[in-house]
């Protein structure tokens, strides 16, 4: 597939696409554990990647991420670094800092297991994050490992990801500095080859843009890729959007297809208003990463694509789903 797919498979393959179908079964889990749990200090979370306590002048950041079998299985070394990857993103799209992380591991090979260990290292050392703990589980079957890490950080100021506004612009920031990564699941590398320094320095664009009050919403882009990330955010919202595929950044080394469905090492989506796009575009452009608008944020919970001429209606949130979650005012004090 190119650019020049029709828009009509593309939207198909995107609404089938895996990442973005295993989204699904969270409504049942946010509906019986969120919605009708236990209440407590922290407010409802309506779909962010880390729970939001508020803790002295600030708030902690509470997340936690799973890695797909496959890639810990076929990958273990990379495995290892996107545990801490995925997380450390999370934090920083919610305009965090990390303070440090624990695991569950469960790997019964010595061998898988030390590959393991030494991407979570790496990953550490990458992203200056301390790994303060965890749990083994050195007993588990060969064809059964299991990776799981939690993560906490702080924030000044939060960036949740379903306060996306009407009339907000869409912006995607990502690397296009970097080449496919992973072979277990379709991703774009591009933290290798970066010093520790180059790779805070991009993410602490995320805590300015928040402690700035530039943006009204954040996701980073997650296994559903760009535009599903993007449906999500909306979805979360309770709003629409209208997506503009030609307007989003693409590295010649990938197809587009490829790139709309991949897992970024950097990749963030941010729902801007119209008078802090450019500050906030300047920003991630100083510090060498590619930054655009896509498409914006409408009141009719509706995603469009646009290509060209071509419009094709992605999703209809009065009827269709994704996770199912959206965000109610009322439930959120």
């Amino acid at each position: 597939m190119t650019r020049e797919t029709p828009i009509a498979l593309l939207a198909d393959r995107i609404r089938n696409y895996s990442g973005l179908l295993r989204k699904q079964p969270i409504e049942d889990v946010f509906t019986e554990l969120v919605l009708k749990g236990q209440p407590g200090l922290a407010p409802p979370n309506f779909g962010d990647d880390a729970a939001v306590i508020p803790w002295k002048d600030g708030f902690l950041l509470f997340a936690a991420d799973g890695i797909m079998p496959r890639l810990l299985m076929n990958e273990p070394y990379a495995a290892g670094k996107a545990s801490v990857m995925v997380t450390v993103n999370d934090i920083y799209s919610m305009g965090g800092r990390p303070l440090g992380m624990v695991n569950v591991l469960a790997s019964g090979d010595e061998d898988h297991r030390r590959k393991i260990v030494q991407g979570i290292r790496k990953g550490c050392e990458k992203l200056q994050v301390p790994m303060l703990g965890g749990h083994l589980h050195p007993d588990a079957a060969p064809e059964a490992p299991a990776l799981a890490v939690a993560i906490l950080g702080w924030a000044h100021k939060v960036l949740h990801g379903y306060t996306a506004q009407t009339g907000d612009n869409l912006i995607l920031a990502v690397d296009l500095s970097g080449k496919a990564g992973c072979h277990s699941v379709t991703s774009w590398d591009a933290n290798s080859g970066k010093s520790p320094q180059e790779l805070i320095y991009r993410l602490e664009c995320l805590p300015m843009i928040s402690e700035r009050n530039w943006a009204n919403a954040a996701k980073d882009v997650s296994n559903a890729g760009i535009v599903g990330t993007a449906s999500i955010m909306m979805e979360n919202s309770g709003k629409g959007a209208e997506i503009i595929l030609d307007s989003i950044p693409t590295p010649l080394e990938i197809a587009f297809s490829d790139w709309l469905f991949s897992f970024q090492s950097f990749g963030f989506i941010l729902s801007v208003p119209p008078r802090h796009s450019d500050q906030v575009i300047e920003l991630f452009h100083e510090r060498k990463i590619n930054a655009a608008v896509i498409g914006k944020v409408i009141e009719e919970p509706k995603i469009t694509i646009v290509q060209g001429s071509d419009v094709e209606t992605l999703f209809d949130f009065t009827k269709d789903r994704i996770t199912g979650i959206v965000y109610q005012p009322q439930s959120a004090h």
